[in-house]
């Protein structure tokens, strides 16, 4: 199976940050326990805001998350190692 299909091994706490990338790196996807707006940005330093809902997979390869903007909470990184 392919890193995006394959189902999550692992998954990381994800502390937003404006000026820190993920320390695990890139994770297949991401998920919320307290649902409200995510701020991703890319590998490019692309940024999008999201409305993330409660117990959702958004299969986002996220570099960083940021601080300024997110309301969600309980951000989980999905890895597939």
């Amino acid at each position: 199976m392919s890193r995006s299909t394959s189902p999550a091994n692992r998954w990381v706490p994800i502390t937003p940050s404006d000026s820190t990338d993920i320390p695990q790196g890139s994770p297949s996807a991401l998920i919320c326990s307290g649902a409200g707006n995510v701020v991703l940005v890319d590998y490019l330093g692309n940024e999008m805001t999201r409305a993330f809902a409660i117990d959702t997979i958004y299969p986002f390869q996220a570099m960083r998350v940021k601080s300024t903007g997110t309301t969600a909470t309980g951000i989980y990184g999905l890895y597939n190692s």
